[in-house]
């Protein structure tokens, strides 16, 4: 990311997932989703002079989404320096792409924290410039739960059901799971976000995945 921590605890708390302890990346995350959306909307405002409302936050989704953010930190080792507990360690959640999104926005929010907001906007521009130039027509964009419910739709197949298996956290702070399932295809997933939409969208995303998983 170009940037050193001092502060070896925050660092540390970024990098524990809650499968650890009480003490863990859950609040970093929630402050660094937050700095990430204010600055992608930023870098965008400034890249496409010309881009609607509706088409920037196409752009926004597409650069913050669970997907591209676990590409990000599957890029940059990062699951190398998790630590997880021992049923998420057995389980490969060093590698799954929920966790790496969860634990860089985290490790964003504790650069925010630390080092204040330049430098994490430096930081967030050194991690996802280089996508601005590869996005494609905002028209082409689509979310995970429309791409999910229009590939079960051509294949005749009924649409899939999100439910929130579970709340935590303060008013201010939550944590949303929820469990996406296709019954035609005896498949589901599970995601934690810090929004019910966000948990929603990054569930459709894993399904989405081990479908042409299973395809292929």
């Amino acid at each position: 990311m170009g940037c050193r921590l001092a502060d070896d605890a925050l660092l540390e708390e970024a990098l524990t997932h809650r499968s650890l302890g009480s003490r863990n990346y859950e609040r970093l995350e929630f402050l660094g989703d937050a700095v990430l959306s204010f600055v992608v909307a930023e870098m965008l405002y400034r890249e496409f002079d010309g881009a609607s409302e509706g088409e920037l936050s196409r752009y926004r989704a597409t650069l913050v989404s669970g997907e591209t953010l676990g590409e990000i930190g599957l890029a940059l080792g990062l699951g190398e320096h998790l630590r997880l507990g021992e049923g998420e360690l057995k389980s490969g959640g060093f590698r799954r792409a929920s966790i790496l999104s969860d634990a860089l926005e985290a490790v964003i929010g504790a650069v925010y924290l630390e080092l204040g907001m330049d430098p994490a906007r430096r930081a967030i521009g050194r991690l996802l410039g280089g996508r601005l130039s590869d996005l494609p027509d905002a028209a082409e964009l689509k979310d995970p739960k429309t791409r999910l419910q229009e590939r079960l739709q051509g294949r005749g197949l009924g649409l899939p059901r999100y439910e929130v298996t579970d709340v935590r956290g303060e008013p201010h702070c939550q944590q949303f799971t929820v469990r996406c399932e296709v019954a035609d295809l005896g498949l589901s997933s599970e995601a934690t976000g810090t929004s019910r939409r966000r948990a929603e969208q990054d569930a459709a995303g894993q399904l989405l995945e081990r479908m042409t998983v299973e395809q292929a």
